[in-house]
């Protein structure tokens, strides 16, 4: 049998949500619980070109197979306009299998996002992530005020899950509060998997 593991699944355009990720990651091993981190690769608008399988640099791509094993996940994209980015979608776009043989019911999951802007339509974007968590018969978790930095922030966080504010940029480092909110994210969600399995 198989080491039990959270999923981190993330894209990142300019490193903000890749450095959320590897935060909420440091959460879930505090938890106890193991943790993979995986991307998605840049969508072309030239159809003849074809992305390799393992990326040049940075974490490698997720596989369906990844996702269909985990015991959590936590799903993190940039905000585009206020909802999640193209790559992320065009993903679970092509889940239809594991939907369809139950791969993912029951698991708990949580989202992360982050906007060049304080209001770039950070809790839309996440809203916009739930959908297919739903769908998939996921549990859903938020970020409690039981954490101070949710209610101190003066950048990102919402309840929705953890935000960064990375600025019109994207030169703004995330703030401890920010930080401390990913970890906390990544931590719950890991505590709760170890509870399920």
């Amino acid at each position: 049998m198989t080491q039990a593991y959270v999923l981190v699944l993330y894209y990142s355009k300019y490193g903000s949500t890749r450095e959320m990720a590897h935060l909420i990651a440091n959460g879930i091993e505090a938890s106890g619980m193991a943790v993979k981190i995986r991307t998605v690769p840049n969508l072309s608008t030239v159809v003849t070109e074809v992305q390799p399988s393992i990326p040049a640099e940075g974490d490698i791509y997720c596989s369906l197979d990844d996702l269909a094993h985990c015991s959590g996940l936590a799903l993190g994209s940039p905000t585009r306009f206020g909802n999640m980015a193209s790559e992320m979608k065009y993903f679970w776009d092509q889940t239809t299998a594991l939907w369809l043989n139950g791969a993912l019911h029951g698991k708990p999951a949580c989202v992360f996002t982050s906007s060049g802007s304080m209001h770039g339509g950070q809790e839309s974007t996440l809203l916009t992530m739930l959908p297919p968590l739903f769908h998939h018969g996921m549990m859903v978790m938020g970020l409690t005020n039981a954490h101070p930095a949710l209610s101190n922030t003066k950048t990102g966080g919402t309840p929705y899950g953890a935000s960064h504010v990375s600025g019109p940029r994207h030169d703004q480092s995330l703030s401890q509060d920010e930080r401390n909110l990913c970890e906390e994210q990544g931590k719950r969600l890991g505590e709760v998997v170890k509870k399920l399995i």
